[in-house]
């Protein structure tokens, strides 16, 4: 074990909310500490997150003390010992220590002690076990300092013990390295991951969509990927085929763009070939309604755009709109082959911000006036006339638009007999 005090004078430990709360629960006879990301997030000089705090305080009096001092508490999680305490809007998520009498994934039995130690210990990775006192004191009982430093993600006793405890840790461990680690994933861990993938099958698609989605948007994404094919990982969890080089080139071109990193957008790089491709995903990782239309939207003949030239482009972009018109045309750049400069391929995936769509001018009543009478052929004919217009390249002049008013109402009247 050991203790150092290598974070004194951290501006987020010493002012604020959490030293309050440190201050709060730290006083007769109590000890409290900040633990877990928050730690490991600053040695490595990174923001500190999600501020979770540990102490020995039973949550009973974890909640007296906070209503005594008029902060507001949340009993978010009481039964295993959580509450959170709001202060000038900001969550301080408070835990009591906990030692596992029985695990079996996300409903292990705990039971609430005063041990630093077994509590470290039964957490998941070795640079996720550190805790940190109100003076700066880092404490290390699991070798996470020197880990952390290494940027060297490991578990924390046998990984195959921690995986069987919650087998979402197996994607976890996976999405912290690709977040947190460097080089090549710990060997020993991701053996253990292999021999423990079955109980993958297991987890509730909710608990695997959040966690497939951080690690998409992580650091090092696309390396972690790539370890989790080659790993059989991916593919039992979406059922199907997982295509790591599209993944690749769509974090290229987003960086090269300035994009932010969309998660939706690179699992459909990663997964989606064509739309049935979306369809399963969605289902298997039970997407919310948005990120379903968005995968099946980018899986719908993304191919096209490898022989389109600006016109046809800009009938596309007023089809969809720009954000579906944009999401579609990145991922048909990834998956062509063309690297993230393409010249070609910037001006398709830019179009909308030098390129306005208009709005379709003609209205039924252009349609009334010459003769149709309302009902469904009058949706049709203006179905006619956008297409028409759409083919022509908009025009806005008086005379095109009478012009393909006229051939509409006359093809829809041929039509008609």
């Amino acid at each position: 074990m050991s203790a150092e005090p290598i974070l004194a004078g951290a501006p987020w430990l010493t002012a604020g909310g959490t030293a309050r709360v440190l201050q709060l629960l730290g006083a007769g006879g109590e000890q409290a500490r900040v633990v877990g990301g928050t730690v490991r997030n600053a040695l490595l000089g990174l923001p500190p997150g999600d501020m979770d705090i540990a102490t020995t305080a039973l949550p009973e009096e974890v909640v007296r003390r906070a209503k005594a001092a008029g902060i507001k508490c949340v009993p978010t999680g009481i039964d295993h010992g959580t509450v959170t305490l709001v202060i000038d809007g900001a969550p301080y998520e408070v835990t009591t220590l906990r030692e596992d009498t029985e695990t079996f994934g996300r409903k292990a039995k705990v039971a609430f002690g005063r041990d630093w130690v077994k509590d470290a210990e039964r957490r998941d990775f070795t640079m996720n076990g550190l805790s940190v006192d109100a003076s700066g004191v880092v404490y290390d009982y699991v070798g996470g300092i020197a880990d952390a430093k290494a940027r060297r993600v490991r578990f924390i006793g046998d990984p195959d013990q921690r995986i069987a405890e919650d087998y979402l840790r197996i994607l976890r461990f996976f999405r912290i390295h690709a977040a947190f680690g460097a080089g090549e994933p710990d060997r020993e861990a991701t053996l253990a991951c292999i021999r423990g993938r079955a109980g993958l099958a297991t987890l509730s698609a909710e608990r695997l969509r959040m966690e497939m989605l951080k690690l998409l948007v992580a650091q090092g994404a696309s390396a972690a990927a790539l370890a989790m094919v080659d790993a059989g990982l991916l593919q039992a969890m979406i059922g199907g085929v997982a295509y790591a080089g599209p993944l690749t080139a769509m974090i290229a071109i987003e960086r090269t763009l300035g994009l932010t990193a969309s998660p939706t957008r690179r699992l459909a790089a990663l997964t989606v070939a064509v739309t049935e491709d979306a369809k399963r995903v969605a289902t298997r990782l039970r997407l919310s309604n948005a990120e379903a239309k968005a995968l099946d939207s980018m899986g719908h003949r993304w191919w096209r755009f490898a022989a389109m030239d600006e016109a046809r482009a800009r009938r596309l972009l007023y089809r969809l709109g720009p954000e579906r018109y944009h999401d579609r045309v990145l991922l048909a750049w990834a998956r062509s082959g063309s690297d993230a400069n393409s010249s070609r391929w910037r001006e398709l995936a830019e179009l909308p911000q030098r390129w306005t769509a208009p709005k379709f001018p003609l209205k039924a009543a252009d349609f009334i006036a010459r003769g149709m009478a309302e009902g469904p052929a009058l949706g049709h004919v203006l179905t006619l006339a956008e297409d028409a217009w759409l083919a022509a390249d908009f025009p806005l002049e008086q005379a095109a638009l009478a012009a393909i008013a006229d051939q509409a109402a006359a093809r829809a009247t041929r039509e008609k007999h």
